[in-house]
Order: structure tokens, then C-alpha cells, then sequence
């Protein structure tokens, strides 16, 4: 499932293409893809149309293409009122790519925008979507409790509706790590579940929590009571490092799902040091990494480097 770095690379390939942009046209091809649209406001090509975008934002692994008022009306500068984005969640495989304005859809095209631009002229935004998990919708904007921009990309200190419970992620400018600190010591659970909470952190997946975990040195299943507040920084540090890293290197591809707005793929895989590498020598001590069970899914480690410490009693 794309995470923060794949959903990112996303984000900065279309924000050029699609910012000053006008939406000519949008060809629902599959009503599935629109799930989230709440349909009580209208059909979503009907609402869509005409409507200039003002960039592409991200929180976590959601996108938004924030637009402005509707043709015909005028609100204030800066007022809520009529203040829509275009939500986009990629799901498990969607995937974002630019074409030409008459390129034909790819197989498990969903949806089909043609948008005006005023440099490059007529562009088309193809979503594809082979499992169908994944959505657009047009959603309202609220405004953001602690004042600061709704998200990664953006000026605006709004954020969609249906991202609002989303906490911020770890290379958002406006995340407060002293609040992360605190909720993650008040948590009465495990060190990896927290960090897939993407109420109390954003944006880390599966495959990034393994890889910051290992770098840590932190068992997956390690209470979080437990961990000291030196041991919650340097796992969030090394958070943001995996992240930034995977960023640098276009994301992680397994397969051909994943793939940037060009549909290149990313090459982070080449860079883990635990995801998947149950049985191989662990990089930094050599002992064979164990996958286990974890939420359904797996979690990869390292036996030597990642044991579950036991908390450190005061002495009288």
C-alpha cells in the first residue's frame, strides 16, 4: 500500500501540471472510484467543471487539490465559505499519471480529467485503480485547529473534512513533536501499533515502521510505557530519516502498482534493510531476520538488535 514517500512523489509530480489549472471536463468510467463523494452535493463532473486548482497537498497518505470558488461566485479572500478540494486516496493500488489531453485510458482507467493549463495547454489526469480500493471526491474545507497550513504543499490553513482527524505527518513544518512525545507515552499499547495510528502519526506504513524500527533498534512489540523519552526521540528521528530517504529514491516499488505521475517506479526497495528480509543476515550484526505476525500483516526484525527491554527500575 502506498505510504507517506510514495504518496508524496505523487504530489510534487502534479502539483506543477495542475496548479492555475481549470477542469474542463471529468469522465467517470467507473462509480466505484467516487465512493467517497458525498453525493447529496451534486453530481461530482457537474461540480468539478470550470473550477481552477490552486495546488496539490498532502497529509499523510492522503492528497487534495485545492480549488477555488465556483465560476459565477466570489467569496472573500481567505473565507471558508465555498472552500472545496479534490480528495484523491490512492487505496491499495491507485495510481495518479499525467497524459496528453487524447491519450487513451489505461486498463483499470477510473476516472478521467481533462484540466486547461495556462502554460502547458490541455493536460489529462488519469486515475487508475486496479483493486478499486482507492477514491476521489469533492469535499469541504475546515479550518485547522492550531492555525497552521492544513498540510504538506499548501499556504491555506484549511484541510478536507474527511482528513481532519488525520494527525500531521513527520516532515509536515507544523508537527509538534513534543505533543507526538507526549501521546505516545500516554498510549497503553505497542511501539509499531503506534506508529500506524494515523491519529496520533501519519503516514507510516508497514514497510517505513519496520525500517525506522530496525534502525532504532526497537522491538516491534515493545510497550510503549516502556520506551524512554530519549528512545521516543531517536525512533522519531530515525522515522523522519527512513522517510526522507525512501522520498529521495522516488518511493518503494515491489511491483508495477506503485509508480510515480510518469509511471516510473521508485527504488527504495533496494534500500531496506528489514522489510521482507526474514532469513537473511541482519545488516548491522549478521543474525538471520525473523518475520512475525503482526495485525494481519508481518512485521520483520532482528532477534540481537531489536529485543524487548524491560524498563529500568529507579534505584532507592
Amino acid at each position: 500500500m502506498p505510504e507517506l514517500p510514495e504518496v508524496e512523489v505523487v504530489r510534487a509530480g502534479l502539483e506543477p501540471a495542475v496548479t492555475g489549472a481549470t477542469v474542463a471536463s471529468v469522465e467517470v468510467i467507473d462509480e466505484r472510484a467516487i465512493t467517497r463523494h458525498d453525493r447529496s452535493r451534486g453530481d461530482l463532473s457537474a461540480l468539478l467543471t470550470g473550477r481552477r486548482m490552486l495546488g496539490a497537498a498532502r497529509r499523510g497518505k492522503f492528497l487534495w487539490l485545492p480549488l477555488g470558488p465556483r465560476p459565477g461566485t466570489s467569496p472573500a479572500a481567505g473565507s471558508a465559505i465555498d472552500a472545496d478540494a479534490l480528495l484523491l486516496h490512492l487505496g491499495m493500488s491507485g495510481q495518479v499519471l499525467l497524459r496528453e489531453a487524447g491519450a487513451p485510458l489505461e486498463r483499470h482507467g477510473r476516472v478521467r480529467l481533462v484540466v486547461d493549463h495556462p502554460e502547458q495547454g490541455e493536460l489529462a489526469v488519469h486515475f487508475v485503480d486496479q483493486r478499486t480500493f482507492g477514491s476521489l471526491a469533492l469535499d469541504r474545507m475546515l479550518g485547522t485547529p492550531d492555525g497552521a497550513p492544513g498540510g504538506f504543499g499548501v499556504d491555506q490553513t484549511m484541510v478536507p473534512s474527511q482528513v481532519a482527524h488525520i494527525a500531521r505527518d513527520p516532515l509536515d513544518p507544523a508537527f509538534n513533536d513534543e505533543r507526538f512525545l507526549r501521546a505516545l507515552a500516554s498510549r497503553r499499547t505497542t511501539v509499531k501499533r503506534a506508529l500506524l495510528d494515523q491519529t496520533l502519526i501519519s503516514g507510516v506504513g508497514n514497510i517505513y515502521a519496520d525500517e525506522a524500527l530496525w534502525a532504532a533498534r526497537v522491538h516491534f512489540d515493545q510497550p510503549t510505557a516502556t520506551l524512554s523519552r530519549r528512545k521516543a526521540r531517536e525512533l522519531l528521528a530515525e522515522v523522519r530519516a527512513v522517510l526522507a530517504k525512501a522520498l529521495a529514491e522516488g518511493g518503494t516499488s515491489f511491483d508495477a502498482q506503485y509508480v510515480n505521475v510518469n509511471g516510473a517506479s521508485g527504488y527504495f526497495a533496494h534500500s531496506l534493510n528489514a522489510y521482507g528480509r526474514d532469513g537473511l543476515p541482519c545488516p548491522r550484526c549478521g543474525t538471520p531476520m525473523v518475520r512475525a505476525s503482526f495485525m494481519n500483516r508481518s512485521s520483520h526484525y532482528c532477534p540481537r538488535c531489536q529485543r524487548i527491554r524491560a524498563p529500568r527500575r529507579s534505584v532507592a
